[in-house]
């Protein structure tokens, strides 16, 4: 287990919650400055030394704004309006989180919250609908589309559990407290690894599979490329994701890349693979004000604590158990999981976490509580069958799909090179730790997520899948 974190004094605490004030004042998106606002001891020290009152200490829930997915909802998004849409959505988190910052650390009521953030979403849903609808010509598909987008407006609150785990780590009482801080996570989220069930082995393979491996080595983001853009989801926008993201691969990768840019581009990986890889920033708790305490995708947006770097990223891909594998088209774009899978339910959670020795057991909603000296590991296995004809869908979903249980794809998808992105930590002793998200998802594990953007040129793919289909590792 990990050991009791050293304290910090209240004075410092105090200054990292005042600066986070100041931001809210001049017109920061959401800032949740509790990792900050409370000693790693535990002792549950507040700003200004207010103590908590005894009901406030027992509560088990604590309250989060959940607005349907307009994202999600789309099905087409044409060409000329795409940077118009990406700007509207973007706009729609930001009204979350600014809503969710009201409730949770100004106390407004959620009648009044919810009132005025139903009436700057349906604006804003206005214009998507309307760039829809100029861009579309009127045609019945997306008049049908757009009928059915102002009903996502409407908002309401949920109350999420802050209970304690029943495991009694003395780190997590140390840096979480009973309760967590308010923005999550809280000791629930956390569980030991070793408690985690065995799971069972992947699909027995059958004649004709495709057995191979191929890795792209691409290092550890050595050159400290970070950005809180996502050019997959929100392109064009700065701060679209609204948590800082890690990169490895492509060099260039930002919200205004391009196919053209991201071929032009340089790469961390040594064979040559201009891929781009990407994945929200994992941070320990330590009370620390970290460099971007104050920038977008950082405090700004409600991720505080101090960025862990990887200690090793692996990248491998991965044939199919019932058939030969077909190659990914060239700027293929795939997410995997879903970032606001706490209020949108976790029908595309993806994300696995276990500990080095440990992979036989995968957490899905939880941390890991890794035995001492053993790293945290962090697995996305992305979507592994494609639709044969788009590389990106208006949802960022529909164009691919997951193998069933048996391996084989479903109808209408064939199967492609399946990637894994392994990343492992050294979690420092005595701190917790989350990923960056969207203030409103809490820092939850469910919410973590993977980018893939497929730019290896078509003789390195042709080399991939012809390891893979031969049975080779490469």
């Amino acid at each position: 287990m990990m050991r009791q974190a050293h304290k910090r004094s209240q004075l410092k605490n105090r200054a990292v919650v005042s600066a986070a004030a100041l931001l809210l004042g001049g017109g920061g998106t959401a800032i949740i400055a509790a990792n900050a606002s409370a000693g790693p001891d535990g002792a549950g020290h507040r700003s200004g030394g207010a103590a908590r009152t005894a009901a406030e200490g027992s509560a088990t829930t604590a309250p989060t704004v959940v607005c349907p997915d307009v994202g999600d909802r789309l099905r087409e998004v044409p060409a000329p309006v795409r940077t118009e849409v990406s700007q509207s959505l973007s706009q729609l988190d930001a009204q979350v989180a600014r809503a969710y910052e009201r409730m949770a650390t100004r106390g407004d009521t959620p009648a009044a919250v919810l009132a005025e953030l139903k009436d700057k979403r349906a604006e804003t849903i206005g214009r998507i609908t309307d760039a829809l609808g100029t861009a579309a010509g009127g045609s019945a598909p997306a008049a049908e589309e757009q009928a059915g987008l102002p009903a996502l407006a409407g908002c309401s609150t949920r109350q999420v559990s802050t209970a304690a785990a029943d495991d009694s780590s003395s780190a997590l009482n140390s840096t979480l407290g009973a309760r967590g801080k308010p923005g999550g996570p809280s000791r629930a989220d956390f569980a030991d690894i070793r408690t985690a069930p065995a799971r069972s082995g992947p699909p027995a393979a059958r004649p004709g599979a495709s057995t191979g491996t191929f890795a792209s080595v691409c290092g550890r983001n050595e050159n400290g490329h970070f950005n809180p853009d996502n050019v997959i989801v929100t392109p064009g926008v700065r701060n679209g994701a609204h948590h800082l993201h890690d990169y490895v691969g492509n060099k260039s990768t930002d919200a205004f890349s391009t196919d053209n840019s991201l071929a032009g581009a340089g790469t961390t990986c040594t064979n040559g693979d201009k891929s781009s890889h990407y994945w929200p920033v994992l941070r320990v708790l330590d009370g620390k004000a970290a460099p971007d305490a104050n920038a977008p995708g950082g405090g700004h947006d409600g991720n505080m604590g101090t960025v862990l770097r990887p200690a090793s990223v692996t990248l491998q891909f991965k044939g199919s158990p019932v058939t030969k594998v077909t190659a990914m088209p060239r700027f293929l774009r795939i997410i995997t999981g879903d970032a606001k899978a706490l209020t949108n339910g976790v029908a595309n959670a993806n994300a696995s976490w276990s500990c080095e020795g440990f992979e036989n057991r995968q957490l899905k909603d939880k941390y890991p509580i890794c035995p001492d000296g053993a790293d945290v590991v962090r697995t996305f296995a992305f979507q592994s069958c494609w639709d044969g004809r788009n590389t990106d869908s208006a949802n960022h979903r529909t164009h691919v799909a997951f193998a069933r249980g048996d391996g084989s794809c479903p109808r209408g998808f064939r199967a492609v090179p399946q990637l894994v992105q392994r990343i492992t930590y050294d979690v420092p002793a005595g701190t917790a730790f989350a990923v960056d998200s969207f203030p409103e998802q809490l820092h939850k594990p469910v919410t973590d997520h993977g980018d893939f953007i497929n730019v290896m040129s078509d003789d390195l793919m042709r080399k991939a899948t012809g390891c893979i289909n031969g049975g080779r590792t490469c």
